[in-house]
């Protein structure tokens, strides 16, 4: 995988201040229960297509609740053209993925704490 760009990094971070901005004002409405966190955002080097991660926290329906927002794709793609309407050409189409890294974080906690409590035995 060849490296963004600086270019794609700025652009990726402008997207990604903005749609947290909106899932911190909007968010209930598109997952309700849910408190949404825009953790990474990738952009394709012609900047049309971004890949949006988000981690969902206070609920046990991430799956579900991301359901909810890819079927909102339009409606939050259009409110961020809004907002990035002075600093870029298009507004890039978005891709929702769900970015699981606390999940696995507790994953390896868990098992390096059974590791640790298992006696060791002489060699």
């Amino acid at each position: 995988m060849a490296t963004e760009s600086k270019r794609q990094q700025r652009f990726a971070g402008v997207i990604q201040q903005d749609l947290a901005e909106l899932f911190q004002r909007e968010g209930t409405a598109w997952a309700p229960g849910a408190f949404v966190t825009v953790t990474k955002v990738r952009v394709t080097p012609d900047l049309a297509i971004a890949r949006v991660y988000l981690s969902f926290l206070n609920t046990n329906t991430a799956k579900d609740d991301l359901a909810s927002i890819k079927k909102k794709t339009n409606d939050i793609r259009y409110k961020l053209g809004a907002r990035i309407k002075h600093q870029a050409r298009i507004v890039p189409q978005l891709e929702f993925f769900l970015d699981d890294t606390n999940e696995y974080v507790e994953h390896m906690d868990k098992l390096f704490e059974e590791i640790s409590k298992e006696t060791r035995q002489p060699d």
